[in-house]
């Protein structure tokens, strides 16, 4: 559809005929040579003063009127607004909180060349892969050891947040685990934000020995809050002291906020998990880019132009006939 920007323009249509109406006819002064026997060189001409005056008649005011309008319509600036472009893809936000606690070196995992790693090595190979399949969604990452702290917020910058997690290093937040804590401090990171589907994707042995905030509790109000907790349980179930992993604390974690309990045993089952957490639906986000638009003042322009001069061009051309004729 087309449309103007500026409608109010039109309200100086009658402009035109008001000054045509109202204004004093133009005339210009020019130096004139007086002859006193004007009068007896008219009458011997038979010609009367200023009958050389080219009369335009209506037609030049039909084209002046026409001019005047089309000049209007320009400054009214016409436009074609096209259909909205409208762009629908996949998204969802999603918080990964990963455990670099002392208990998160424990070397139970194994690479891809068949080399035993460590427990959080394995996690960020995995990890990487799974953010640079999430192109469309916003992620964010909180780690977490003794105390929970904010590595990066919801973004869409996934080469930033991959730099963020190559430079995490066991022990970096301290040798206890603060599961509550970090759940507590996703709660706060994905309060103000206005998605339905709030996600967290936990990454720990589950062992808490450290917060401020017990699990149960933290998985309570996450639940109040609309956050959905999907566990995954990282580490060998046999291992014991600081390196146990607490399944069932994930597990009640899980259930309590909706969410799925995950076993990642080893790298292969880590790999596993998150391409089930692929077929995880995400909601339709319809993105209304902008609708393109087309300028259309230059032809009415154009044509304002074009009826000036055709106006002028007739003007003169009745000018010099008139003179032609004249003896």
């Amino acid at each position: 559809m087309w449309r103007f920007d500026y409608p109010w323009v039109f309200l100086l249509l009658p402009l035109a005929w008001l000054a045509y109406r109202w204004l004093r006819p133009y005339h210009e002064a020019r130096s004139a040579l007086r002859v006193p026997f004007f009068s007896a060189l008219r009458q011997a001409l038979g010609q009367g003063p200023g009958s050389r005056t080219v009369n335009a008649g209506g037609w030049q005011l039909l084209l002046n009127g026409l001019a005047w309008l089309l000049l209007l319509v320009a400054c009214a600036r016409p436009v074609l607004v096209e259909q909205p472009i409208r762009h629908v893809q996949p998204s969802r936000d999603l918080m990964l909180a990963i455990d670099i606690s002392q208990s998160m070196q424990a070397k139970d995992y194994s690479s891809a060349d068949g080399q035993r790693s460590d427990r959080l090595t394995a996690v960020k190979a995995v990890v990487r892969d799974f953010i640079a399949q999430r192109e469309g969604d916003r992620i964010g990452l909180i780690l977490f050891g003794s105390g929970a702290y904010p590595q990066a917020p919801l973004t869409l910058d996934h080469a930033s947040l991959q730099l963020l997690l190559d430079e995490a290093g066991v022990g970096m937040a301290g040798p206890n685990t603060a599961l509550g804590d970090a759940i507590g401090l996703t709660i706060k990171l994905l309060a103000p934000a206005k998605e339905q589907e709030k996600v967290l994707i936990l990454l720990t042995d589950g062992n808490d020995t450290g917060s401020a905030i017990t699990p149960e509790h933290a998985a309570r109000l996450a639940r109040e809050h609309g956050i959905v907790v999907h566990a995954i349980g990282i580490g060998d179930p046999a291992a014991t002291g600081e390196d146990k992993v607490d399944l069932d604390t994930l597990q009640m974690i899980a259930q309590t906020t909706g969410g799925r309990f995950f076993r990642a045993d080893d790298r292969a089952a880590l790999q596993q998990v998150y391409a089930t957490l692929d077929q995880i639906t995400p909601h339709n986000v319809t993105t209304l880019s902008h609708q393109p638009r087309r300028d259309l003042f230059v032809w009415p322009l154009g044509a304002a132009l074009a009826l000036l001069l055709l106006g002028q061009g007739l003007a003169l051309l009745g000018a010099r006939a008139a003179a032609a004729k004249e003896p």
